[in-house]
């Protein structure tokens, strides 16, 4: 007969897979204390990074329709209910369990899609969405001055293939209008200059 501390902790279980879009399923047999909340911060706030009871799991996955984890709930099992990043959440995993072989990553789901470990792997290897969206404010700030540059390529490239660069002929036109423009100033000057003669 269920207990309430049973039927407390299915439920809050169930409650933690509807609420994550990531899981991943470990085995840490061997990890101290110490290293289960290195591991813990390492994760960040939005991954609850929680050791489960294996019958109480496989109850509260059935409950919350999640089959990923069907025959993988054997030995001492944590559990990583991951509410943001599954990317950069998974690359915390990994590279944990690379500095200490005890956590071992058996299986995963991202997005409702059952996941085995060298999947889980591969998640961790994209890029995380902090990186990504990093990424694209830097593209966001560069147009400006990129801008700048492809318009002056692009000027250059016209004038070199129209010949005399444009920028040379507008001046060298100001110039000769000047030029008349001199003339003609100077002619009713000469013309009154040879009246008074």
């Amino acid at each position: 007969m269920a207990t309430p501390t049973k039927v407390s902790a299915v439920a809050e279980i169930t409650n933690d897979f509807k609420e994550s879009n990531a899981a991943v399923l470990t085995e840490y047999r061997g990890l101290t204390v110490a290293q289960l909340k290195q591991l813990r911060v390492s994760l960040g706030q939005d991954t609850k990074f929680a050791v489960v009871k294996n019958t109480l799991t496989a109850i509260a996955a059935k409950e919350a329709g999640v089959e990923a984890f069907d025959g993988q709930l054997a030995g001492p099992t944590a559990i990583a209910f991951i509410k943001g990043d599954a990317v950069a959440a998974a690359k915390s995993l990994t590279d944990f369990a690379k500095a200490n072989k005890q956590l071992v990553i058996k299986t995963g789901y991202f997005e409702g899609k059952a996941l085995d470990a060298t999947e889980v792997a591969a998640l961790a290897a994209l890029e995380s969405r902090e990186l990504q969206l990093a990424k694209v404010a830097g593209v966001l700030k560069a147009p400006a001055a990129a801008a700048a540059r492809i318009i002056d390529a692009l000027r250059l490239k016209l004038e070199e293939e129209n010949g005399a660069p444009a920028a040379a002929e507008a001046p060298a036109a100001e110039e000769s209008a000047d030029s008349s423009a001199e003339a003609v100033a100077e002619a009713p000057a000469e013309a009154a200059a040879a009246e008074e003669n």
